[in-house]
């Protein structure tokens, strides 16, 4: 059960939502922060509650990251109910039929050069990473001397500044140029379009989460894991608490769908709505 009481309680009342979207961030929220990206997994007991969820009636899971998609396969590994919005927006896996991202001339073209941009920065700061994605690229810094880290983010955002139509965001350590402007609000718009819902709960630990926890409607649940300034009305510490709050979303969604219709007046929304 969350700490905050009054987490609890939205909770409660979200689960009595007509159609549920569950969407996670997965890097400090399902997964704890890693040194290598290659590295992180969810935390077993986060992974298995999100399944759970997926398998329910009128309930939608979908990860919403800032990874490319092949990477936020090969770390999450999700079920096949599970929706996928990668790059901050700019992939998304929808369902079978989904089309891949495709870039235009200009794109590519752009690309290039925020890649030659970003290149050369990593290439004057010693423990900095290069990471690629279809649509842009990013510059991590995590493992490099904090000093290090502050000077190559500061000479990547003044290069990047330079190159007209490069959508530039900025994480924990990292500094991302991308050639699509996306964000995760996008993202969850298309994903609460797509699946009908009528509430959501999001999850998420980065400034780029704060897109989404914009993008939230009333009766909707946005949880910020960690510290920091945030749109979020509740808070949890870490992705422990992360799994516990999905565990217990599990436990209630299904209270929920087993409710008889006239047990429901004045716990929640009608199911039937």
């Amino acid at each position: 059960m969350p700490d905050d009481p009054r987490l609890q309680h939205a909770l409660e009342r979200l689960a009595f939502t007509p159609t549920l979207l569950v969407c996670m961030d997965f890097d400090g929220t399902l997964a704890p922060l890693t040194d290598r990206a290659g590295d992180a997994r969810a935390l077993p007991a986060a992974g298995e509650a999100l399944t759970g969820l997926s398998r329910l009636a009128q309930t939608r899971t979908a990860l919403v990251s800032g990874r490319a998609l092949a990477s936020l396969r090969e770390v999450a590994r999700p079920d096949e109910h599970t929706l996928l919005v990668a790059s901050h927006g700019a992939e998304t896996w929808l369902g079978p039929d989904a089309a891949p991202l495709e870039l235009d001339d200009e794109q590519r073209r752009l690309l290039r050069e925020v890649t030659d941009a970003v290149t050369r920065v990593v290439d004057a700061h010693p423990g900095t990473e290069l990471e690629r994605k279809p649509a842009g690229v990013v510059l991590h810094t995590r493992r490099a001397d904090p000093a290090v880290g502050d000077a190559a983010t500061a000479q990547a955002l003044r290069a990047l500044e330079t190159i007209a139509g490069v959508h530039v965001m900025r994480g924990k350590m990292v500094v991302e140029a991308s050639v699509v402007s996306a964000s995760k609000g996008d993202g969850l718009a298309v994903l609460r379009e797509l699946t009908g819902a009528t509430g959501i709960l999001f999850a998420g630990d980065d400034v780029t989460d704060e897109t989404a926890f914009a993008a939230l409607a009333p009766g909707d649940v946005g949880v910020k894991v960690g510290d920091g300034q945030t749109a979020a009305a509740y808070r949890v510490a870490g992705p422990e608490q992360v799994a516990a709050l999905l565990a217990q979303m599990l436990r209630l969604r299904r209270e929920a769908l087993e409710t008889p219709p006239l047990d429901r007046e004045g716990v929640g929304p009608s199911m039937d709505e």
